[in-house]
C-alpha cells in the first residue's frame, strides 16, 4: 500500500471502523423477522438477505429492497412515521428504535486494526472523513471514542439535506473529497458492502478497498473492490 499516491481516505462507518454492522444486522434481522412472521412473508429473513437487499443501503432503501424481494409492496409513509407503522418508513424507524436501544446497552469498540490505520494516516497528514449511509453515524462515532478524529462526516442526514443520492451513487463519496480538499483520482474509498464499493467504483475513485466482514472477497471484488481485505491493519505501511 503506497499512501504517498493518495491524499485522503474515505471511510464507511459501520463494519469498517466499528463492529455496529453486527447490531445492525441484529436490528434489522428482528424488525423483518417480526413482520415476516405477522403477516407470513415467505421466505423467512435470513443474513443472506442483510448481504443481499440492505447492506449499506439507506435505511427505507434497504426496507423497499427487502420487501420487493418478497413481492411486497407497502406505502412510503413519511420519516415521521413511529416505530410499528405499516409502511416503508415505520417498518425503516422500527429497525432504527432497535438499533439504539442495542447501542445504549451495549456501545460498541472499534475495530484494533482501524484504529491503528487511523493513527498512521494521521502521522502522515492524509485526510480522513466517514462516508455512512446510517442517520446513527455522529452516535456511533460518540461511542466508539472516534467523534474528534473526523471533521468531515457524510452520513444519511447529511445526504438527505443536501439532496444526495445514497450509494451505490458515488455521490456521498464525491461530497466527502470535495469537503476535505482532496480529488476523486487521489481519495481512497474503504467500504465493507458491496453497494459502497460499487459506489467507489462508479465514482472513478484511486483506490476502492474492500473489507471482507461476511460480505465475500470475490463478491466484493466482483463490485469493483480493487484490493480484499480483512482487516484495515494490512493496509498500514510498514
Amino acid at each position: 500500500m503506497d499512501w504517498d499516491l493518495y491524499d485522503a481516505a474515505l471511510f464507511d462507518l459501520d463494519g469498517v471502523l466499528t463492529p455496529t454492522a453486527d447490531v445492525h444486522m441484529h436490528a434489522w434481522r428482528q424488525m423483518f423477522t417480526d413482520y415476516f412472521e405477522a403477516h407470513d412473508v415467505q421466505p423467512p429473513y435470513t443474513d443472506d438477505d442483510y448481504f443481499a437487499f440492505v447492506d449499506g443501503k439507506p435505511r427505507y432503501d434497504g426496507v423497499r429492497s427487502a420487501l420487493a424481494s418478497r413481492g411486497v409492496v407497502l406505502p412510503e409513509g413519511d420519516p415521521s412515521d413511529a416505530p410499528g407503522t405499516p409502511t416503508v418508513c415505520g417498518l425503516g424507524n422500527t429497525k432504527n428504535a432497535v438499533f439504539s436501544s442495542i447501542l445504549a446497552t451495549e456501545g460498541v469498540e472499534p475495530y484494533p486494526g482501524s484504529v491503528q490505520l487511523l493513527d498512521a494516516l494521521l502521522e502522515r497528514g492524509t485526510a480522513v472523513a466517514v462516508v455512512s449511509s446510517s442517520r446513527n453515524a455522529p452516535a456511533v462515532l460518540a461511542a466508539a471514542g472516534l467523534a474528534d478524529r473526523f471533521t468531515v462526516v457524510v452520513d444519511g442526514e447529511v445526504a438527505r439535506a443536501t439532496g444526495l443520492a445514497g450509494k451505490p451513487s458515488p455521490a456521498t463519496y464525491e461530497h466527502a473529497a470535495q469537503a476535505v480538499g482532496a480529488s476523486v483520482e487521489r481519495s481512497v474509498v474503504v467500504e465493507d458492502a458491496v453497494s459502497g464499493v460499487a459506489a467507489g467504483r462508479a465514482g472513478g475513485f484511486g483506490l476502492v478497498v474492500g473489507v471482507d466482514r461476511g460480505a465475500g472477497v470475490q463478491t466484493l471484488l466482483d463490485a469493483g473492490a480493487d484490493i480484499v481485505v480483512q482487516d484495515l491493519a494490512e493496509l498500514v505501511t510498514r
